[in-house]
């Protein structure tokens, strides 16, 4: 039965008790006393059940236990209108009646804040689909939701203002749903998108053991393939136990090595790892000439390689069983793009993406399409991503064959066969102009994606140029895309992009534009085409973003990573599997701005949403996601160190859903981590956490045999003998049942010390132009080793822009001069910056691996873009015309600042500013360490006589301070307005 009430003396225990659910039906204000309040906390602590309609949000502020039942509290709403509600959840029984996108007029609230997180969302508010009228919440505007709430169940939605709502069958059943759900007679989980159902595992972590982290496999038993840049495939078992399965010797210059692993879909019979590399072959040191003739460049022509080998029954990759599948051009000796996925589909074909293998730092961020008789080709995308008779700059798909002959040649019929409904058919090929494995053509670079288990769709994010602004001589602005690919076709690069925006034809001798590229009917004339003159006409990428222009993905740098489709197994015996709500969801992900969030599409692939679910996950830079087969997500996190290296926080994570109580999470800091026997070790767990805020307790397995070996936050252990040793850790929480605990471990080598490396030359923050020879001294000091072979030595160039780098150039030797190559990728409006890297690998000792170590430098420009500051106080961004880059610092006053570290002075002897002024100027001081440091140079600054007028300063005098440390720049003027 349902009694309604408007007295609220009937909330006492004793009528309480009589009730499954109590509905508050767009209640408002302060409705209940102390004493009611306290009998309605008591019914929800004893199981009972809440559902708010509409303005139960907008009711008892001041009492903090109803502001948590009811998820969040009422803001603002608009006039009632039309709306678009997005249901996200399909499985709910309050919204699995409703279309994903749900049409329908109401009252439309916004809330003082989203209660992502601490509840689960069922639906969300399209705002681009009404006029919110100032009562915006941004780009997650939850519209109705659940949870599991103080020993009882909550349910709300957000509609229900209007007499017709209740007259709306839809609308009714989605509130019979909830009725249902809170009162427990029908089962629902209202955990699936609550950040305390999930606990992130960490199953490895720190350079030493994951390299500069490069892609993941989840084998069937939940151990864990990752493999490093260099070469490194490493091994870490589900309990954290982690080593070198093995290395595969790769060429490295520029992003050459390592790219992509894979396990075989049938590996628990066959043990085959796929591996995508740059074999050594015989390609001369160093950088590829720019400029020549075809037999200057002809030397560094070479080839990536998809293999497999097999891996032992012991954790060992043997190099020996390696058999040769399918080999790739590559232009060696020149930056960039390598692309290098691999994933299998349903049907057991296997995919791979590839790069365009193309220079982009000479076509001011537009198209690389350098056609002169004298250029390398490797400046010519039009050579691989729009030809058909290369696989570069492609998605392939091929059947790789059971049985290889130990003699067969790569290629189809012998290593692989070719599976129908491949974007060129082969019977038709009679000119020899396409190749049969292409899938899809026309990408820059197809970093990641992942193949659909069930549908055979392809999530794959492309990288786009770096132009800061489109250009009607030549082309759309930089941007990227998230594209859903269900059958072949061509994505257009590097004639269209984004949205089938085409980019203009430019001849790089003359410097003259030409017409724009048809999009609808692309023609290839390159002279470095091998392919169809004829291209397919051009797809539209499915989702396009440049910085802040698609809301749900936030802004900032662009780094597009498909990822994978999550489908739930109900036979699935595993206690850590993602639940049904996540069915059919697919989780793309980053790199950039660090996030991995949840694309809801529909039966179609149409977007329906994209949601912040997992924003609460302690990554920093996603490099690699995917579902293992227990249900749970696996993450390999770059980590926020250098550049082209590992840092402290890269890692190996597991995603567990756990709906329940987390166990604590552990940290290990070990000192050293590797040296001579006997070697003591101090190992310190104080940065161990509990989640549930409960002591912990520390148990600690030096040897990782089983046998506890000490107990505490730290403990100190001396290793007698050489070999290389997992120390693991518990952390526990709780007594007797209710006990929980997390493990994790780290290496310890004992018999080889690792080298120290320092980079003397250049300065940390030292200044250069691009096309500076920059001098280089490098100290590299190796306990095992003695003399150090200089040769041995890397020296890299790394163009730096935001977050990530592009490899330029290289050289070897403790000392010299390194190339910093001309950028005409990026313009004004790019933070770009220079990095010079040293890094040495020892030779190992023994059986012991070789251990290594490196050290960089960061370059600051000669003209540096004030508004790319790492630190400020006081000023604003504004974009600006007249600005060099469109964007300027401005709202200065007396006492603001901006600061750049790492930044040194030394052998700078002066330093001018442009900028522009309507009011008094003032002084600009340089000051060293701090706003009070040392004051190295003071330059003046007046009036332009108008805001839109620019001028530079004289130059002033530097008295420089050396050193990494910040540099700021502090304005001052006491008398004036802002500047």
């Amino acid at each position: 039965s349902v009694d309604h009430t408007e007295d609220t003396a009937d909330f006492n225990a004793d009528n309480l008790a009589n009730y499954d659910v109590v509905v508050w039906l767009s209640t408002t204000g302060d409705v209940l006393n102390d004493e009611q309040q306290a009998a309605f906390e008591e019914y929800i602590q004893s199981g009972g059940g809440y559902a708010g309609i509409h303005a139960a949000s907008d009711t008892e502020y001041d009492w903090e236990w109803y502001g948590e039942l009811v998820g969040a509290y009422f803001s603002g709403h608009p006039a009632q209108q039309d709306a678009d509600v997005d249901v996200v959840d399909q499985v709910h029984p309050s919204t699995e009646h409703l279309p994903f996108e749900w049409n329908r007029f109401d009252e439309w609230y916004s809330y003082q804040g989203s209660p992502r997180g601490n509840v689960h969302v069922l639906a969300t508010l399209d705002e681009e689909s009404y006029n919110p009228d100032g009562n915006e919440m941004g780009d997650d505007h939850p519209i109705a939701w659940c949870q599991d709430f103080d020993g009882g169940r909550a349910w709300y939605t957000g509609g229900g203002h209007t007499e017709d709502s209740f007259g709306d069958p839809q609308f009714m059943q989605h509130v019979l749903g909830g009725l249902q759900t809170a009162a427990g007679v029908v089962d629902a989980n209202c955990s699936a998108t609550v950040a305390d159902s999930f606990e992130q595992v960490t199953l490895v972590i720190g350079e030493e053991n994951v390299g500069e982290p490069m892609a993941l496999a989840v084998l069937p038993n939940g151990d864990v393939l990752h493999s490093a840049r260099d070469g490194r495939l490493f091994y870490t078992t589900a309990t954290g136990q982690s080593g070198v399965a093995g290395t595969i010797p790769v060429y490295s210059h520029d992003e050459d090595g390592l790219q992509g692993i894979a396990v075989d879909p049938n590996f628990a019979e066959n043990r085959w790892v796929y591996a995508y590399y740059a074999p050594v072959l015989d390609t001369p040191p160093g950088d590829a000439p720019e400029f020549g003739e075809p037999a200057d460049f002809e030397p560094f022509d070479g080839y990536n390689l998809l293999s497999r080998f097999k891996l032992t029954e012991d954790g060992t990759l043997d190099l020996d069983s390696e058999q040769e599948i399918l080999q790739v051009e590559a232009d060696r000796g020149a930056c960039c793009h390598a692309g290098g996925e691999i994933d299998f589909g349903p049907d057991g074909n296997l995919w791979l993406s590839t790069g365009d293998d193309t220079n982009p730092f000479a076509s001011d961020g537009y198209t690389p399409i350098d056609e002169r008789d004298d250029r390398n080709p490797a400046w010519d995308a039009q050579r691989s991503s729009a030809n058909t008779n290369d696989l570069r700059g492609k998605l392939l798909r091929v059947n790789v064959l059971d049985d290889i002959a130990a003699d067969a040649e790569p290629g189809p019929g012998s290593t692989y066969e070719i599976p129908e409904g491949n974007l060129f058919d082969e019977a038709e090929d009679t000119d020899d102009l396409t190749r049969p494995e292409i899938y899809a053509m026309g990408f820059r670079n197809p970093f990641r994606f992942a193949v659909d288990q069930e549908t055979g769709w392809v999530h794959l994010g492309d990288y786009g140029p770096d132009a800061g602004q489109a250009d009607e001589d030549r082309g759309p602005g930089g941007q990227v895309e998230f594209n859903l690919i269900k059958e072949p076709g061509n994505y257009g690069w590097p004639y269209c992009h984004g949205d089938n925006d085409a980019y203009i034809d430019y001849d790089f001798e003359t410097g003259q534009s030409g017409e724009a590229f048809d999009c609808d009917s692309p023609v290839n004339e390159s002279p470095n085409n091998t392919g169809l003159t004829e291209l397919p006409p051009v797809q539209p990428a499915w989702v396009v973003y440049d910085d802040d222009s698609v809301p749900d993905l936030g802004s900032g740098s662009e780094a597009p990573m498909g990822g994978p489709t999550y489908h739930y197994d109900p036979e699935l015996d595993s206690d850590t599997k993602w639940p049904e709500y996540f069915d059919g969801k697919t989780f793309n992900y980053e790199w950039g701005r660090g996030w991995i969030r949840e694309f809801v599409t529909d039966d179609e692939g149409n977007l329906v949403d994209i949601l912040p679910t997992l924003d609460w996950l302690d990554i920093s830079t996603p490099m690699a996601v995917e579902f293992g087969p227990d249900g749970a997500m696996y993450i390999l996190d770059y980590g926020s160190g250098g550049f082209f290296s590992g840092a402290p926080d890269s890692a190996v994570y597991r995603v567990d859903y756990v709906a329940g109580s987390r166990n604590p999470v552990p940290s290990i800091v070990a000192t050293p981590t590797n040296g001579q026997a006997p070697l003591t070790v101090d190992f310190d767990a104080s940065a161990s956490t509990d989640p549930e805020g409960m002591a912990l307790s520390y148990q600690w397995d030096f040897t990782n045999d089983g046998e506890i070996d000490a107990t505490g936050p730290t403990a100190t252990h001396t290793y007698e003998d050489e070999g290389v040793y997992s120390a693991r850790l518990f952390v526990s929480a709780g007594e007797g049942e209710e006990i929980r605990t997390g493990t994790t471990t780290t290496n310890i080598t004992v018999g080889n010390t690792a080298p120290q490396i320092t980079l003397d030359v250049p300065a940390d923050g030292g200044i250069f132009s691009f096309g500076d020879e920059v001098p280089f001294q490098v100290t590299v000091t190796d306990a095992e080793d003695g003399d150090i072979d200089c040769s041995r030595v890397e020296v890299e160039y790394v163009l730096g822009h935001n977050d990530h780098g592009h490899p330029l150039s290289s050289a070897t030797g403790c000392e010299g001069t390194i190339t910093t190559p001309t950028d005409e990728g990026h313009g004004l409006d790019a933070n770009v910056f220079g990095v010079i890297n040293a890094s040495y690998t020892d030779e190992g000792a023994g059986d012991l691996p070789a251990l290594s170590a490196d050290d960089e430098a960061v370059l600051r420009l000669r003209h540096q873009q004030a508004e790319f500051y790492t630190d400020a106080d006081g000023v604003n961004v504004f974009e600006k015309d007249g600005s060099h880059g469109g964007t300027q610092v401005g709202d200065i006053h007396h006492g603001d600042w901006i600061a750049f570290e790492p930044m040194d002075l030394t052998n700078i002897d002066e330093v001018s500013f442009r900028y522009s002024s309507n009011g008094a100027g003032g002084a600009v001081e340089v000051r060293k360490g701090a706003i009070d440091g040392e004051l190295m140079a003071t330059a003046e600054v007046g009036s332009t006589g108008g805001w839109e007028t620019w001028d530079t300063t004289d130059p002033a005098e530097v008295t420089s301070v050396g050193g990494p440390e910040p540099v700021y720049f502090v304005f001052v003027n006491e008398g004036a307005g802002a500047e």
